[in-house]
């Protein structure tokens, strides 16, 4: 594992389920798997974000790999943002009889289906980062409301620090747009009651959209429709549920003529966005330390390949649309600004400050000390 991988597997106070892995069920259980000879189906949703490939893919190989003596074996394939092709390749996987799933669904409810059919023919499947529907045996993924809750403080925050503000509130007088994510992914559903919590009655907010696919061109073809209704000089904050949407959103408000960039909210800290926020044009990001979960997903889809108990490896439970109590890992989320750059994405080894600091934001990153 490299330095990004370890020093963030340790940062996180998440479960330390490789000690729990044996702990939760013993040889002496009935039908427990003793082999280490595993296949792992992996699914995973696309790959306009970063994090996928970049991150929770090696990450999910290296800990099978660990746990199963370097036996396991994980079978990859990425949807495109295509949930027909995930169906896809979800019922190839059950074909070639795979010992466990782990699945980040593109669309929670399209998926369901699959899954019954994975359930159907004794294959456990673990929902990772997105919950899915059907019959899951195990659920991984970061505090996604907390996540919305902490876009909208910091973004309220960044409003009461701006001038023109309304008259007694303390807030920049103005409109809001919020961007939030995919429709079909449950997870946009609870960023975005996160954030309204935070903003509801305190900002004004102008136009609010759900982006198709979460594609950072459908944000920025969005955020040039709020700019054409409301007006540039109107918008003194954006909502944005990832980083490659508050990009789109950027791009638009620098296209429209805009050289005061309101506050702008993100996610994933993406080196792109880090270095926005290096610049002055994003505001913050919400940094998800994601080697702790897809090690929790890894270590969760192992104990259901050999038929053992998930027991203290969950430390929680969820009701989905159509399950209950489903064992639940959840990781915690760290907001991310100009201030902290340092003790966070450099710190844990995500970034080096040679990668944030191009020669774009060079003489930025020596104000904040990044050298």
């Amino acid at each position: 594992m490299n330095a990004l991988l370890r020093r963030a597997a340790v940062a996180v106070a998440a479960p330390a389920m490789a000690m729990s892995l044996f702990g939760c069920g013993t040889t002496e259980e009935p039908g427990v798997r003793l082999s280490d000879d595993i296949v792992v189906g992996l699914l995973l949703p696309e790959n306009e974000a970063a994090r996928y490939e970049q991150f929770d893919k090696p990450v999910i190989e290296e800990r099978i790999a660990l746990l199963t003596n370097s036996k396991g074996t994980v079978r990859y394939a990425n949807a495109d943002n295509n949930a027909d092709l995930q169906t896809q390749q979800l019922e190839s996987m059950i074909q070639d009889q795979v010992d466990v799933l782990i699945v980040d669904a593109v669309d929670s409810k399209a998926i369901a289906g699959a899954i019954r059919k994975a359930d159907d023919a004794g294959i456990p499947v673990v929902a990772f980062d997105r919950l899915a529907e059907g019959p899951i045996d195990g659920y991984v993924s970061f505090d996604n409301e907390q996540v919305g809750h902490i876009q909208g403080k910091f973004l309220l925050k960044a409003l009461k620090g701006r001038a023109g503000s309304a008259s007694g509130s303390g807030v920049a007088s103005g409109k809001v747009v919020m961007m939030h994510g995919a429709l079909t992914d449950p997870n946009a559903a609870m960023f975005k009651k996160g954030a309204h919590t935070e903003l509801d009655g305190k900002v004004e907010i102008g136009l609010e959209y759900d982006t198709k696919d979460w594609k950072p061109e459908n944000a920025q073809a969005n955020m040039e429709a709020a700019i054409a209704s409301l007006g540039k000089d109107a918008i003194t904050g954006a909502y944005s549920a990832n980083d490659g949407m508050a990009g789109g959103i950027i791009a638009a408000l620098k296209a429209a003529g805009v050289t005061d960039l309101p506050p702008v909210t993100g996610q994933d800290a993406e080196l792109a966005a880090v270095q926005r926020i290096v610049a002055g044009d994003q505001y913050m990001t919400v940094y998800k330390q994601y080697a702790p979960e897809a090690e929790a997903a890894a270590e969760m889809a192992i104990l259901l390949a050999r038929n053992m108990s998930l027991g203290a490896a969950a430390h929680t439970d969820i009701d989905t649309p159509t399950e209950e109590s489903v064992p639940t890992v959840r990781i915690p989320v760290i907001a991310l600004t100009k201030d902290n750059i340092k003790e966070t994405v450099v710190a844990d080894g995500v970034y080096t400050v040679e990668q944030i600091c191009v020669p774009e934001v060079k003489a930025e990153c020596e104000e904040l000390g990044l050298k």
